[in-house]
């Protein structure tokens, strides 16, 4: 009986890790490289769902922030949403920076985007919001002549906390420098609800912080709350950034963690 026993906990244990290790890997695509679906896109003066201008687009297996159907851009800045609201999760992603930035975009925006995060649906934003009420995982690309960084942290109506400081400056940097041309550039984004948030660019990590939360200094930011969203911001959506400089997107992966 002694040995059945131990055979039986010896096997339920196996069985129980082999279980957790097949979980731990399960990375899902969550953009198919053949359309937008499970993706909605909304901009700046337009309703929620108009894909303006063409702008987002699926081909060659790889999700495009395209400007060629622009002949100014006209303050349209874009983000496009996946489906689900998260709260623990890793993401991960390729990018990098292709063409010109657009006419009449601004200046900062030349090869910058980012991936929001725990940002409210898109139908909740006001038609003329400019900048998505959210913590941003900043992407930028360099020019070849000044320093730049890639992988920041940068905040519109929000604030973090780092060594249990708050951080109230719009972007923090990481000290990984921007890549200059046109490669391939892997990009992580590990989330535990509002504990611990890391940035990672190609296998390394470039910035840690906590404790996302709304600044009450900012309009948006105080209309949320007074719709009951908490002040320390724990979950929400997705959104890959177009603010005017192309970029492609690749390997869009999730990976859902315990809660």
């Amino acid at each position: 009986m002694k040995d059945f026993l131990y055979t039986f906990v010896v096997i339920v244990f196996i069985l129980t890790c082999s279980c957790k290790q097949q979980k731990d890997t399960e990375w899902i695509p969550i953009f198919n490289g053949n359309d937008l679906e499970g993706w909605s896109p909304k901009f700046t003066g337009e309703e929620y769902g108009k894909n303006y201008l063409n702008t987002f687009q699926a081909k060659d297996g790889k999700l495009i922030v395209s400007y060629d159907d622009y002949v100014n851009f006209d303050n349209k800045f874009g983000h496009i949403f996946y489906q689900e609201k998260l709260s623990k999760y890793r993401l991960r992603l390729e990018y990098r920076f292709v063409g010109e930035l657009v006419a009449g975009a601004p200046s900062w925006a030349f090869k910058n985007s980012g991936i929001k995060y725990h940002t409210p649906h898109p139908s909740e934003l006001p038609l003329d919001q400019t900048l998505l009420v959210a913590v941003e995982a900043q992407i930028l690309g360099g020019d070849g002549k000044t320093e730049r960084f890639t992988g920041n942290a940068c905040t519109a109506g929000t604030h973090i906390e780092m060594n249990d400081s708050l951080i109230t400056e719009h972007c923090t940097n990481s000290s990984y420098p921007a890549i200059d041309d046109t490669s391939w550039v892997k990009m992580e984004l590990e989330v535990d609800g509002s504990d611990k948030i890391i940035h990672k660019i190609n296998g390394k990590v470039v910035m840690e912080y906590s404790r996302p939360q709304f600044d009450d200094t900012d309009e948006f930011a105080r209309e949320l709350m007074e719709k009951g969203y908490p002040r320390i911001i724990s979950e929400g959506y997705i959104a890959l950034q177009g603010e005017g400089h192309p970029i492609e997107f690749r390997n869009i992966e999730l990976l859902k963690l315990d809660e």
